[in-house]
């Protein structure tokens, strides 16, 4: 095998198609830029490696709905109960059996850009999904808690068809037509219930990007609804918006 330059070998190694000789060589070549280009291949290897085992760690709930005979099997996730202003998102998702998304993780810990791919191919391939919006309204009314639950319960009775077992981050839903598990940290633990989290953030952030251009005063943009400097300084200049939930500290004790 001739001596490469190095733009040909970074080709080969972005490509993936390299024979084990071809590998070899690479290996032995001692110029800097080759051995960097090794470096850096090598760190990505390892990187799909250990997102394809996190991948795999994470279907072991949806697998053992699968070995009992369970078919569609749902995850639910809730995004909103701490921000001072806008509603309560939850999505549930029933994902197919083969489904592959490597990378899939807690929506917190993907990047906007990820989280937003993330869910166009979630929604592209899931066999059913179906987001619920609680308003600051009714959050105010019932409490953010139950709020929280009704929009779990909404999102489920939107997926057809129906789920036969319901995997929850966290959250125990009484009164459900099917089994369920409550999962302690589920958005990170749960193939489904990840799913759902991206789902529900991403329409989430929508919203509250679009009541920004409504409100700009209050950085909604960016802080989705929560409780930032920029927030608080909008909250003192501008005053409280429709959409703000006056049951939350410190909006409930502006203007007393």
């Amino acid at each position: 095998m001739k001596k490469q330059s190095i733009a040909e070998i970074k080709g080969l190694l972005k490509e993936g198609t390299l024979t084990a000789e071809e590998w070899e060589v690479i290996l032995q070549d001692e110029r800097k830029g080759v051995q960097t280009l090794v470096q850096s291949y090598q760190r990505k290897q390892e990187r799909e490696k250990r997102l394809i085992k996190q991948f795999a760690d994470m279907q072991r709930y949806e697998n053992n709905a699968y070995m009992n005979g369970i078919e569609n099997i749902a995850g639910v996730d809730e995004v909103g109960r701490g921000p001072l202003a806008g509603p309560v998102v939850a999505a549930a998702v029933i994902l197919p059996k083969d489904f592959q998304l490597i990378g899939l993780n807690d929506s917190k810990k993907l990047k906007e850009n990820v989280r937003e791919e993330y869910s166009t191919y979630i929604k592209e391939h899931a066999v059913s999904y179906h987001i619920s919006f609680i308003d600051n309204q009714t959050i105010d009314t019932i409490n953010i808690y139950e709020a929280t639950k009704k929009a779990m319960y909404d999102a489920l009775s939107g997926l057809t068809p129906s789920p036969e077992h319901v995997l929850v981050d966290a959250v125990h839903l009484p009164g459900l037509t099917c089994s369920q598990e409550a999962i302690i940290k589920g958005d990170a633990s749960s193939v489904s219930i990840a799913a759902a989290s991206v789902l529900a953030k991403v329409a989430r952030d929508q919203y509250m990007k679009e009541l920004h251009k409504k409100y700009p005063g209050y950085d909604f943009d960016k802080n989705m609804g929560y409780g930032t400097k920029a927030h608080l300084e909008g909250l003192n200049q501008f005053g409280v918006t429709p959409y703000h939930r006056t049951s939350f500290a410190p909006i409930k004790t502006m203007g007393k």
